[in-house]
């Protein structure tokens, strides 16, 4: 996908990646009857009344939040990814929308940023990214974002991403090394949980 909404680092993803071969991946790893779905049972937990399922690619973890009865839908500027969730999943609402200027006319009780998406985004929509998020919460909802830190140039740290969320209006409820709950105490991956205020 070229597109200048996107970062150079997504174009590059998807440059190298196999729409096909990534989905089958995913596919793989249940056939193994190893456990694909961390993020939904991790959110499922929450107890949401409705998810919106922020960065949502190929709609993984919407739509197996939508099999476990959870109101859900997606929103996902890549067009290409889109076609499989709607294939995969047509009776999921599925929005194309750049998150960082989004308005999808409603709220939500948790919005889900599970799959790296702050990561991939542009370094100058971080904080648009988590601003329009956070409008799309309803009054106490649930920010959820899993990412990778890493130790390079333009890399996202928490301290950068909790200043986001606090000049969102959000406060840091809880933080986790993985999406089965591990605490966190430093490493290279974090899921945080935070609420609107």
């Amino acid at each position: 996908m070229s597109d200048d909404r996107v970062s150079e680092r997504w174009s590059a993803w998807r440059r190298e990646i196999s729409l096909e071969e990534y989905r089958a991946r995913f596919e793989r790893i249940g056939a193994d009857g190893k456990s694909a779905h961390g993020e939904a049972d991790f959110i499922e937990s929450l107890q949401p009344t409705s998810v919106l399922d922020a960065g949502c690619g190929m709609g993984r973890v919407a739509i197996e939040l939508h099999r476990r009865g959870i109101e859900v839908e997606g929103v996902d500027l890549d067009p290409d990814l889109l076609a499989y969730a709607r294939r995969d999943e047509p009776d999921v609402v599925w929005h194309e929308a750049d998150l960082a200027t989004m308005s999808l006319g409603r709220t939500y009780a948790l919005v889900a940023m599970p799959g790296n998406v702050m990561i991939f985004c542009r370094v100058e929509d971080r904080g648009a990214v988590v601003a329009t998020a956070t409008a799309h919460l309803e009054a106490d909802g649930l920010l959820v974002a899993g990412f990778t830190l890493e130790q390079k140039r333009d890399a996202l740290t928490l301290e950068e991403y909790d200043g986001y969320c606090a000049a969102a209006g959000l406060s840091l409820g809880d933080r986790f090394a993985t999406w089965d709950r591990q605490p966190y105490a430093g490493g290279d991956y974090a899921v945080s949980v935070h609420q609107r205020r």
